[in-house]
């Protein structure tokens, strides 16, 4: 996998707002907030998406779940919040690191595409 923004947010090259970092995920505000509160979590393995997560990566992709919550209660987001991962060109994702986003603080709208 190429190096992406993202890698190098990892490796420290590029400056992020960091919000959580622990051995195996990193998470940070989004530069391009969709929404009051929009942080991105990201494996610090390189996935670059959903589907090429493999048996192996069964623990890491729990984790990226827990720290969601984790992430969510820190940030206040008492009433709820949107989990989305975009996975490949027609899912939205424009950069191929697996990423999950974190939404809140509004009212979420349904369908969300």
């Amino acid at each position: 996998m190429n190096k992406t923004i993202f890698t190098k947010i990892i490796c420290k090259e590029i400056p992020a707002d960091i919000v959580y970092e622990d051995n195996m995920s990193l998470a940070f505000k989004d530069i391009n907030p969709q929404a009051p509160v929009h942080i991105l979590v990201i494996p610090k393995k390189p996935i670059a998406n959903l589907d090429e997560g493999t048996e192996e990566d069964k623990t890491l992709l729990g984790h990226l779940l827990l720290i969601v919550q984790k992430i969510a209660r820190k940030m206040g987001l008492d009433n709820g919040y949107r989990v989305v991962i975009n996975n490949g060109n027609d899912g939205g994702q424009t950069v191929n690191h697996l990423h999950l986003h974190i939404l809140g603080k509004r009212q979420m709208t349904w369908p969300p595409g």
